[in-house]
């Protein structure tokens, strides 16, 4: 169980929030193309042939990659498993470079006349998932949540320095 909350655990910090936000918001446009054909893409059956038969890509690979950037993209901006969406997506956007983007160059196609688009969006987008793998989902993350109610009651104590109401009191968690 304590491995399980090492999941969870975030600070209400602001950083991993924008980061989480800014990458999961980035990142739900190129998923739904990949499974559902918004945005002009090709969904999922098009995106697995694509995946498979041009870039020869394993099939379990191919469906990991989508379901990281469409799922893992809601998981960042609800703030669920913050750090696992942000591991799929961050392995995703390392192997795209890999593979496809770094003979492109840095920088992305923006006036056409490159071959293909660079890493730079990718560079972006791993420095982005490290942040949330490293510090969590952040202020109002689903993840902050279920640690907070996870916390033994042992380990809690209520706090009371301004107000005499019990309805008033803070928890805080002991050291």
């Amino acid at each position: 169980m304590k491995r399980l909350l090492t999941l969870f655990k975030t600070d209400d910090s602001f950083v991993p929030l924008i980061a989480r936000l800014a990458l999961g918001l980035a990142m739900f446009p190129h998923g739904a193309q990949k499974t559902l054909g918004w945005f002009a893409g090709y969904g999922f059956g098009g995106t697995m042939n694509f995946f498979t038969g041009q870039l020869h890509i394993p099939a379990l690979f191919a469906f990991l990659a989508i379901t990281a950037e469409f799922a893992g993209s809601i998981g960042l901006v609800t703030g669920f498993l913050s750090r696992v969406s942000a591991f799929g997506i961050a392995v995703t956007m390392l192997v795209a470079t890999l593979m496809v983007h770094a003979s492109n160059g840095f920088f992305m196609n923006w006036a056409g006349n490159q071959k293909g688009e660079g890493f730079e969006y990718h560079l972006l987008a791993l420095g982005l998932a490290l942040i949330v793998i490293l510090a969590g989902g952040g202020k109002w993350s689903i993840d902050s949540l279920l640690a907070r109610s996870a916390i033994p009651k042992s380990n809690l104590v209520t706090v009371n320095e301004t107000h005499e109401s019990v309805a008033d009191a803070t928890l805080v968690t002991k050291g």
